[in-house]
């Protein structure tokens, strides 16, 4: 009976505190929910980087979470100086196994402060390439152009090389064109430079480049170098590829392919 009445008396003293936490870490979690929702959509409207709204939103996210749960521990009545030295302990080696996270995570940070790509551009780095789709804490997303998912942890994106092709504005487009020996190269290149002015998406300055490039073992190579926005960068250079093909042969000019003449001497 006495038992009983201890533990009445310990339900009497803790049970509210018990309940009061209980409240507080699903209406904190709510609240954290809440505020960052909320804020995402102020930093979309305010045209933040979409980079960084997803990756301010997963960080306050954790932080906040982070918070209630302490303030929880403490509610309940456990001594938190304690728990702080062995949290402190138990984070250095939390820290020291996983070194290359905490790598990423400073990687993210860095991709956010010095922009070296965004959320849309096209991006070659650590042997993949495609769009970004995502700039999270520790990962970028990409989608490929078959529409496959990329995800590449950030320290190595932000110490290793990488190529975005959408950060300019304008790039250059680049044809070598092969033609049979004996082909009139003076033909050949008003034909070229035809069928390029004809197209409105080729840039007019800087000034289109035509010139002889080799004389190599199977053909004449002309190079063709064009500039053109980033966005119609494909566009142009398929459809040129198509135009050439299509007016050499109405127009007789051959288009080679690797051969070797071979010369008998009879003694």
């Amino acid at each position: 009976m006495e038992n009983l009445d201890q533990v009445y008396m310990w339900l009497i003293d803790n049970g509210m505190k018990f309940i009061g936490a209980i409240l507080f870490l699903i209406i904190g979690f709510w609240i954290t929910k809440f505020i960052v929702k909320h804020l995402a959509k102020i930093m979309t409207k305010r045209n933040v980087d979409v980079g960084l709204v997803t990756f301010l939103r997963s960080f306050l996210g954790i932080a906040l979470k982070a918070m209630i749960i302490v303030s929880v521990m403490g509610m309940v009545g456990i001594e938190m100086t304690s728990f702080i030295a062995i949290l402190g302990a138990a984070g250095l080696a939390v820290g020291l196994a996983f070194q290359g996270t905490l790598s990423n995570f400073a990687g993210g940070v860095m991709i956010l402060i010095f922009k070296p790509f965004k959320v849309g551009d096209y991006i070659e780095a650590q042997g993949f390439a495609g769009s970004v789709k995502e700039i999270q804490i520790f990962n970028t997303i990409l989608t490929t152009v078959d529409n496959k998912i990329i995800i590449i942890p950030n320290g190595g994106l932000a110490n290793g090389s990488m190529t975005n092709y959408t950060q300019q504005a304008t790039r250059r487009v680049d044809w070598k064109f092969g033609v049979a020996y004996g082909s009139d190269y003076k033909k050949v290149r008003e034909i070229i430079l035809n069928i390029i002015n004809s197209d409105k998406r080729v840039l007019k300055d800087p000034e289109i480049f035509i010139g002889l490039g080799e004389m190599a073992d199977s053909s004449v190579n002309i190079v063709t170098r064009v500039w053109t926005k980033t966005e119609d960068y494909w566009g142009v250079f398929f459809d040129v590829n198509e135009k050439i093909y299509e007016v050499f042969n109405k127009e007789g000019i051959e288009i080679p392919f690797p051969q070797m003449d071979v010369h008998v001497k009879n003694n």
